[in-house]
C-alpha cells in the first residue's frame, strides 16, 4: 500500500499509530539494556538507521522515531513489514497483559466467594488483540524470556499463559521499575511451566505439615471447646509455608530467622514450627502457669525461641512477643533483625532474615504498616528486605465487605509504595504456597528487598471461637461449612495422583494425634538451644541501687575530649558549627565550663572508649533539634558528613547516629526491638519534641512500660524527650511527663529530669555501665541547652556521679529557711534567678532529678536540715492536671516532716498542655514563680 503522506505512512508502521506508546517504552528499555527486551524486538531495533547525534530519547522518543523514519523512509519500508510488525506488537501486548493483569483472573479464592477483580479482563483473550481461532495452530515468535522457547503455536502459548498467570498463583510485579527484578520474577514464573516442582517425598511432607496444622486445631477445639485460640483453620497452608521459608532460607545461607505476627494462627506456629511442647500449651489453656514474679500475658501473645535443623545446618528461630495491636510488632521485628545483623557484622544482610505476618484488614488499615515499609530501605533501618506474609481470610473481625475495609483492589496494594512484588496464592494449593515461599526467599536474598505473599484463604470459625460468624456473614459461612479443609483437599489430590492412599492419610492423622497425647514436641527439626550464646544472662537480677563505677580517668577524658573536637582540614563546617566546636575545645582546655552538648558528647565518647556501642536515632538526631549536638559535621564544600565520635581509636565501640524517617511509632518500635536484642548497645531514641512521642503511644504502653512484666523482656532503651515551657505553644512544650509517671510501677522503668550537663553525662553513662537493663525516660531540655547557669565543671563529670536529688546550692543558713520548694527541670533556673534577684534567703530549692523510682531516702536526707520547716511547695511549669503533681504527690508528702503541709505552685488545670500566646505564657510563668517564692 502506497502512502503519499508521511504521517499516514508512519502510522501504518509497527512504530506508529496506536502502538506508539508501547513501542516507545520497549525502545527505552532496549537503549538502556539491549538484552532486556525480547529477541524479536532486538531484531527490529537493530535495523533502525544509526545517527551520530543520538540523544537519550526519554522525553522525545516519538520525535526521534519520526526523524529516523523520515531520514530513511525507503529503507524502513524494506526492513520492516508493517503488517507483520503490528501483529508482533499485538502478540507481545497480549503476553504482557497476562504479566500485568493476569492475577485479576487467577484462581485465588478457595471459596470462590469474592471475585478477585473489579471486572473481567478482556485483554487476556487472544481475540481482543485481533487473533482468530483459525490462527491457533500458527507458529509465533515469542522471544527467549517466554517459557524458555523462542517459537510456539499460538494455541500452545494461550494454554501456557493461562497455566502460568491464571492458575493458583497471581503475581503482581510489573509495577517494579528495576528491570533486573522484573526479568527475574518473570523468568521464575515462566520457566517452571509443566515442570515437576516437588518430589514424591516433598509432597508427602507437605501433607504431613498440613495434617499437623489441622490436627492441632481440631485437638484444641475438642479438648478446650469455646476457649479463645484464634484458630488457623482455613489458612492451614501457613504452616508448611513457614517451614518451607525456613528450609529454603537455610539453603540460601540464612542462619537466623526473626518472626513477628499477631494472634491468628500463633499457637499453631508455636507448636508446629518453633517446637513448643504441646503439654505446655495445654497447661496454659487449663489456667496453669509457671511461678514467675511477673504478671504474664495471654497464650496467643507469647514469643518463643528455638533452633531448627535443615539438613546439615541449624537455623535459630525467634518469634517476637506481641500485644493485640496487630501490626505494631512489625517494626519491632525489624529492629531486632538489625541488631542481630550488626552483632555478627552481617553488613550484606545475608545471615538474618525478617518474616512478618499480617492480617488482611490490618495490613491495609494500620498506619504503622506504611511507616515500616517506608523505613525498609532507609540507611539506618534497612535489614536487606523482609518477607511479609498476609494471612488473608477475607474478613476483618466481622467486616467482610472489602468496600468497608479498604479503598483498593487488594489489601496488599500498599506494598506498591516501595515497589515490592506481591505473590497472591490460593491457600488450598499447598504446592503453590510452597513455591511462593521459595520464590520469596530467593528474591529477598538476591535483591535484598521486601516481598509480599498474600495467602488467600478463609476463617473457618468466627473472630474467636465463641463468635457466631453466620450472624454477620451468612453467605460466606454457608460456603465454608460445605468446603473441605485444606488438608482434605490436598490429601484427595495426592490420592488421585497415586502419591498416597487412604490408609496413609489416616495413619498421618493418627500419628500426629498420638504425639499430641504424649505432650512432647511434634517438630522433628527442633533442636536444643545453646544457652551459653544468650547475651542477656549476665544482666539478670540487678537492682536500681546496685553500685557501678561512675568515675573516669582524667587524662583519658582529656584525650577523648580533644578527639571529639577534631576534624580534618578538608572538612569545612558551617560557621555556627565551627564556633560550637571551638567552644568545646575551650571547655576541655578548662577555659570554659561544659555545656549540655559537650557533656552529652563526652558521655558517648567515654562509653565508646570502654567498648560499649551507642546507637542514636531521631528526626534531627545528628544535629539535634535545638542545634546542640552536631555529632555529624556537614562539609560545606561537598555535603559529606564527618562523625568525630567514630574516630576515637581503633578498638572503640561502634557509634551510629541516624536522622530518622518522619515517624514516631515505627521508629520507636524499631529501637525497642533493637534494644531488647542487644543489651551491649546504648540505644537511644530522641523525639524531635517530647510532645510528638504521643504518636508512638502504643509502643510506650504495650512494650516499653510493660514488656518486662508481661513477657520478661528486659530493655535498656533511652527516650530523650525535649520538654520545657518557653511559650512555643501546645505542641512544643510538654513531653507529657504525667503519662510516663502514670505508667510507672513495679520498678519497670526510670523517669529522670537532668538539670545540668554533668547530670546528663552521668545519666547516660549509668544507663550503659550498670548491669540492670530497664527503659530510661529522660525529660531533656530545650532552652537549658544554652542557659548560662546550666553548665558543669570538668571535675563534676570526671569524678562525679548521677545525683537523684540535688539540694540547695547557695549558701543559705538552713535554720533561717521558712519554706522549701521542690521542683524538677527548667523551672529550677527560673526560681533560682528570681530568688537571687530578690536576695531572698528564707526559701530553699531542692531539685528531684529522678522522679521514678522515687529516691525516698535521698530526699529525706537532704530535707533533714529543714526539719523545722512546715511550709513545703511543689513547683512545676505544667498545668496542675499534668506534670508530676498528681502522679508523684504521694511521694513528695512521704518525704516531708509529718507536721508539714505540701502546697502546689504552677499553672491551673488545663485541657491543653500549654497556651499559644507568648504574653499569656510569660504572665503565667511569672505568677507560678511568685507563688513558689512568696511566703
Amino acid at each position: 500500500m502506497q502512502h503519499n503522506n508521511f504521517d499516514d505512512w508512519f502510522a501504518s508502521t509497527a512504530l506508529g499509530g496506536a502502538n506508539q506508546s508501547y513501542v516507545e517504552e520497549i525502545y527505552e528499555q532496549y537503549l538502556t539494556d539491549t538484552e532486556s527486551v525480547d529477541e524479536s524486538w532486538q531484531a527490529i531495533f537493530s535495523k533502525l538507521p544509526k545517527t551520530t547525534d543520538v540523544e537519550q530519547p526519554h522525553s522525545g522518543v516519538r520525535d526521534y522515531f519520526r526523524r529516523l523514519a523520515r531520514e530513511s523512509r525507503a529503507e524502513a519500508i524494506t526492513v520492516i513489514d508493517p503488517a507483520a510488525s503490528a501483529k508482533q506488537v499485538k502478540l507481545l501486548q497480549w503476553i504482557n497483559a497476562h504479566r500485568i493483569r493476569g492475577h485479576l483472573e487467577a484462581n485465588l479464592d478457595p471459596l470462590n466467594y469474592y471475585r478477585w477483580k473489579t471486572s473481567s479482563v478482556p485483554e487476556l483473550d487472544y481475540r481482543y488483540h485481533g487473533f482468530s481461532e483459525a490462527e491457533l495452530n500458527e507458529t509465533v515468535t515469542v522471544g527467549r524470556y517466554v517459557f524458555d522457547k523462542e517459537q510456539m503455536k499460538l494455541g500452545e502459548l494461550a494454554e501456557a499463559l493461562k497455566g502460568t498467570y491464571l492458575g493458583t498463583i497471581g503475581l503482581e510485579f510489573m509495577h517494579i521499575q528495576d528491570i533486573d527484578q522484573r526479568n527475574w520474577l518473570q523468568a521464575k514464573m515462566e520457566s517452571v511451566l509443566n515442570k515437576p516442582l516437588f518430589s514424591h517425598e516433598e509432597k508427602i511432607n507437605l501433607l504431613k505439615e498440613l495434617t499437623a496444622a489441622d490436627g492441632l486445631e481440631r485437638y484444641l477445639g475438642a479438648k478446650f471447646p469455646g476457649a479463645k485460640r484464634f484458630s488457623l483453620e482455613g489458612s492451614d497452608a501457613f504452616i508448611p509455608m513457614m517451614k518451607e521459608i525456613i528450609r529454603h532460607a537455610a539453603r540460601q545461607g540464612i542462619s537466623d530467622v526473626v518472626m513477628g505476627m499477631a494472634h491468628r494462627g500463633r499457637l499453631n506456629l508455636l507448636v508446629n514450627v518453633l517446637g513448643k511442647k504441646p503439654i505446655e500449651l495445654f497447661d496454659e489453656f487449663a489456667g496453669k502457669h509457671a511461678e514467675v514474679n511477673r504478671t504474664g500475658d495471654v497464650k496467643y501473645h507469647q514469643g518463643f525461641s528455638s533452633d531448627f535443623a535443615v539438613e546439615d545446618k541449624s537455623v535459630h528461630l525467634t518469634l517476637a512477643f506481641n500485644p493485640s495491636h496487630l501490626e505494631i510488632v512489625s517494626p519491632v521485628v525489624i529492629g531486632s533483625v538489625r541488631a542481630r545483623q550488626n552483632r555478627i557484622h552481617d553488613t550484606e544482610h545475608n545471615k538474618v532474615l525478617a518474616v512478618t505476618v499480617h492480617g488482611d484488614s490490618a495490613v491495609a488499615g494500620q498506619g504503622v504498616v506504611q511507616e515500616t515499609l517506608n523505613m525498609s530501605n532507609a540507611r539506618g533501618y534497612k535489614v536487606g528486605g523482609t518477607i511479609r506474609i498476609v494471612i488473608n481470610n477475607q474478613i476483618g473481625f466481622t467486616t467482610s465487605n472489602p468496600n468497608d475495609t479498604r479503598s483498593t483492589e487488594y489489601c496488599t496494594d500498599i506494598a506498591k509504595m516501595i515497589q515490592a512484588p506481591i505473590i497472591h496464592v490460593n491457600g488450598d494449593d499447598p504446592e503453590a504456597v510452597a513455591f511462593a515461599a521459595r520464590m520469596a526467599v530467593e528474591y529477598r536474598c538476591l535483591f535484598k528487598r521486601d516481598i509480599f505473599i498474600d495467602l488467600i484463604s478463609y476463617r473457618r470459625h468466627g473472630h474467636n471461637e465463641a463468635d457466631e460468624p453466620l450472624a454477620t456473614q451468612p453467605m460466606m459461612y454457608s460456603l465454608i461449612k460445605k468446603h473441605s479443609t485444606p488438608r482434605k483437599v490436598y490429601a484427595d489430590r495426592l490420592i488421585a495422583e497415586n502419591v498416597i492412599n487412604g490408609d496413609d492419610e489416616i495413619e498421618m492423622m493418627n500419628l500426629y494425634r498420638d504425639a499430641l497425647d504424649n505432650g512432647d514436641r511434634v517438630v522433628p527439626e527442633w533442636r536444643e538451644m545453646n544457652m551459653a550464646t544468650v547475651d542477656w544472662l549476665q544482666y539478670l537480677n540487678y537492682e536500681w541501687t546496685d553500685n557501678y563505677e561512675s568515675q573516669f580517668p582524667a587524662d583519658r577524658f582529656t584525650t577523648l575530649a580533644k578527639r571529639v573536637c577534631e576534624y580534618p582540614d578538608a572538612i569545612q563546617p558551617h560557621s555556627r558549627v565551627e564556633k560550637i566546636y571551638n567552644d568545646r575545645k575551650a571547655m576541655y582546655e578548662g577555659k570554659k565550663l561544659l555545656d549540655w552538648g559537650m557533656a552529652e558528647t563526652m558521655a558517648y565518647a567515654t562509653l565508646l572508649d570502654e567498648g560499649i556501642h551507642v546507637r542514636l536515632s531521631g528526626e534531627d538526631a545528628g544535629r539535634g533539634t535545638f542545634f546542640h549536638r552536631h555529632a555529624v559535621i556537614h562539609n560545606q564544600h561537598d555535603g559529606t558528613g564527618y562523625v568525630p565520635l567514630t574516630q576515637l581509636h581503633a578498638n572503640q565501640g561502634h557509634f551510629e547516629v541516624w536522622d530518622s524517617v518522619l515517624s514516631e511509632e515505627a521508629v520507636l518500635a524499631f529501637e525497642y526491638g533493637y534494644a531488647t536484642t542487644d543489651p551491649k548497645t546504648l540505644t537511644i531514641w530522641e523525639a524531635q519534641f517530647g510532645d510528638f512521642a504521643n504518636g508512638a503511644q502504643i509502643v510506650i504502653d504495650q512494650f516499653i512500660s510493660s514488656g518486662e512484666q508481661k513477657w520478661g523482656r528486659m530493655c535498656g532503651l533511652v527516650m530523650l524527650l525535649p520538654h520545657g515551657y518557653e511559650g512555643q505553644g501546645p505542641e512544643h512544650s510538654s513531653a507529657r511527663l504525667e503519662r510516663y509517671l502514670q505508667l510507672c510501677a513495679e520498678q519497670n522503668m526510670q523517669v529522670c529530669i537532668p538539670s545540668t550537663p554533668a547530670q546528663v553525662y552521668h545519666m547516660l553513662r549509668r544507663q550503659a555501665i550498670r548491669k540492670m537493663r530497664r527503659p530510661l525516660i529522660a525529660i531533656s531540655p530545650k532552652s537549658l541547652l544554652r542557659h548560662p547557669l546550666a553548665v558543669s565543671t570538668l571535675d563534676e563529670l570526671i569524678n562525679g556521679s548521677f545525683q537523684n536529688v540535688i539540694g540547695e546550692i547557695d549558701a543559705l543558713d538552713p535554720t533561717q529557711v521558712k519554706r522549701v520548694v521542690l521542683c524538677s527541670g527548667k523551672v529550677y533556673y527560673d526560681l533560682l534567678e528570681a530568688r537571687r534577684q530578690r536576695e531572698q534567703t528564707d526559701v530553699a530549692i531542692v531539685r528531684i532529678e529522678q522522679l521514678y523510682p522515687y529516691p525516698h531516702d535521698e530526699v529525706k536526707a537532704i530535707l533533714a536540715q529543714y526539719s523545722h520547716v512546715t511550709d513545703y511547695v511543689w513547683c512545676q511549669e505544667e498545668p496542675q492536671n499534668q506534670g508530676a503533681w498528681y502522679c508523684s504527690k504521694h511521694n513528695f508528702e512521704a518525704s516531708i516532716p509529718d507536721n508539714a503541709k505540701l502546697k502546689y505552685a504552677g499553672r491551673m488545670a488545663s485541657a491543653s498542655p500549654a497556651v499559644g500566646y507568648m504574653s499569656l505564657h510569660t504572665k503565667q510563668q511569672k505568677q507560678l514563680v511568685e507563688d513558689a517564692l512568696s511566703l
